[in-house]
């Protein structure tokens, strides 16, 4: 595990009050007018990719900033973020010989750094109900680092999913980059997707289908 100055910059603070000194201070916002993103949309774009390996409602979202790195993490509509599910245990054990905490990268260009397929498993989050859901890479690229904060206190996962409770962190190859977002939605089409799945969920009298109901709507941001 990666610690210190070794530790390179993902979603935590550091990168995002770096990104913020690199960056324009924003205007002041206006009487009725609309608010300021968060920092992580000012600095992310946001990607989908919606019923992982066709299991419904596991959905990721993946976080692409402009210098190519990527953060996996869990999407609104994830079974693991609704109301009253609870986290037991999360693990990066993948496999008996193959542990994402192994994972170990050196160098500006972060050479050694396991390299992922779209359908790589990052970890598993086992719930107290029993669940145990897989989270999957979904961008081709080299990990440079996992989370270890959300092992020994799971409840980031679900209360900061796009901030401090992120899964992994990606580097796409260069000559990749622009092309890694091809299977995936934009924040639009997610947003439309969720609709979809609610009307479903009214037609049939069932407002919690598949563990999407209305708390996720309604938690889902802005673009």
């Amino acid at each position: 595990p990666q610690t210190g100055s070794d530790r390179p910059a993902a979603i935590s603070d550091p990168l995002l009050r770096e990104c913020a000194r690199r960056s324009p201070a924003p205007m002041a916002a206006e009487a009725g007018s609309r608010p300021q993103p968060s920092m992580v949309d000012r600095y992310f774009s946001r990607w989908y990719k919606t019923d992982v390996k066709g299991k419904p409602c596991e959905d990721h979202c993946i976080l692409q900033h402009s210098n190519r790195i990527c953060v996996i993490t869990l999407a609104e509509s994830h079974p693991v973020l609704q109301s009253g599910r609870k986290i037991k245990n999360i693990s990066y054990q993948i496999s008996a010989n193959c542990s994402r905490l192994q994972n170990k990268v050196s160098g500006k260009s972060k050479r050694g750094g396991q390299f992922l397929t779209e359908l790589a498993p990052l970890c598993r989050i086992l719930c107290t109900d029993g669940k145990e859901y897989t989270i999957y890479s979904c961008i081709r690229g080299r990990l440079l680092e996992v989370n270890e904060s959300i092992l020994q206190e799971p409840s980031l996962l679900q209360e900061k999913p796009s901030t401090e409770g992120y899964i992994a962190v990606v580097l796409p190859k260069f000559e990749e980059s622009k092309s890694i977002t091809q299977g995936l939605i934009n924040q639009e089409l997610y947003q439309d997707v969720i609709s979809k799945r609610q009307k479903e969920a009214e037609e049939l009298g069932n407002t919690d289908l598949k563990g999407l109901g209305p708390p996720a709507l309604n938690n889902l941001s802005s673009p």
